[in-house]
């Protein structure tokens, strides 16, 4: 007799539930990972930007403040996400005036039990809607996408990087 192979959908027991998953047996461990995401905009909307004159501010300053809070915050939005110590969240924002996009970058550190990949993916996300926000006004036409995790370390599976990244 075959026996199934394990699930690999972390997230539910061998009933199909859905649950939080036990960490308490891996060992802490200094954990990274990077995302990154895009926004497309007009080609005026990224001069407003990218001259500091959008009617609600510093676009820029604005949504990194608001990448570093969504990664504090990843627990209160995600429903299976462990609440994480984080020890550092770096937000880092590219103006790609060629394409008329905004990219967003997040690495996200913790010294623990399970690793910060939604966290980093969070903060992207939540920076990227903070642009949408503060720039509606003038273009609500705005396309997010290619949000995805770069790359993570530590933890059992060890270190892992995205094609092309």
């Amino acid at each position: 007799m075959n026996t199934p192979p394990a699930n690999p959908l972390t997230h539910f027991d061998a009933q199909g539930q859905a649950h939080m998953v036990d960490v308490s047996a891996k060992a802490e461990t200094h954990r990274v990972a990077r995302a990154s995401g895009v926004i497309r905009m007009q080609p005026a909307t990224f001069a407003l930007i990218q001259g500091g004159q959008a009617k609600k501010g510093d676009v820029i300053a604005v949504a990194r403040i608001a990448a570093i809070q969504g990664a504090k915050r990843t627990a209160d939005l995600i429903p299976l996400c462990h609440p994480l110590p984080i020890t550092r969240v770096a937000v880092e924002f590219e103006l790609v005036e060629a394409q008329h996009l905004v990219r967003c970058t997040a690495q996200v550190e913790t010294f623990g039990r399970t690793g910060v990949e939604m966290e980093a993916l969070t903060a992207v996300q939540v920076g990227l809607l903070t642009v949408y926000d503060m720039c509606k006004a003038a273009d609500r036409g705005m396309v997010m996408g290619e949000i995805r995790v770069l790359e993570k370390s530590g933890g059992k599976s060890g270190d892992w990087k995205a094609a092309g990244a």
